[in-house]
């Protein structure tokens, strides 16, 4: 089994990063949305169905894949021997972060159920200072890998 994670590695590792680049993608662009939802929708004439549209099938068509893909190839690179030194600081470091981004990922859904129901109390600054939120993340992952600390 050794043999096979290390000739698939590479392939996995490319995975990875396209399917943690559409994740991250999504994850700053859906509070950006939610941003002009709760500013924009009510003045212009029948936006809020496209609002709507637009961050359900953000959510389910790209973001929600990639993050799926993300963790399997992830846990595949994890799972290859002599990949990870359990040891270090940043598998720990980056693991948290990968766990906050997935938790936010689920706080934008529940804020999308609340929008498309019209129950939504959050103000567009707050959703403003929540698009901030993947950034320290992927902060945090970026260095924790790099760096290695």
């Amino acid at each position: 089994m050794s043999d096979f994670l290390f000739t698939i590695y590479p392939w996995v590792k490319s995975l990875h990063i396209m399917a943690m680049l559409s994740w991250m993608a999504g994850l700053f662009y859906l509070p950006r949305l939610y941003v002009y939802h709760v500013e924009q929708a009510e003045k212009v004439e029948a936006s809020l169905p496209i609002f709507v549209m637009m961050e359900e099938k953000l959510l389910r068509i790209i973001m929600k894949p990639a993050m799926i893909v993300t963790w399997i190839a992830g846990l595949i690179m994890v799972a290859t021997p002599g990949i990870v030194d359990w040891t270090w600081i940043w598998p720990w470091t980056k693991g948290a972060a990968v766990i906050g981004m997935t938790w936010f990922h689920h706080w934008l859904g529940l804020r999308r159920k609340q929008l498309e129901a019209g129950t939504n109390t959050m103000t567009g600054r707050q959703f403003r200072m929540m698009n901030e939120v993947p950034t320290l993340l992927m902060v945090v992952i970026v260095v924790s890998v790099i760096v290695k600390f």
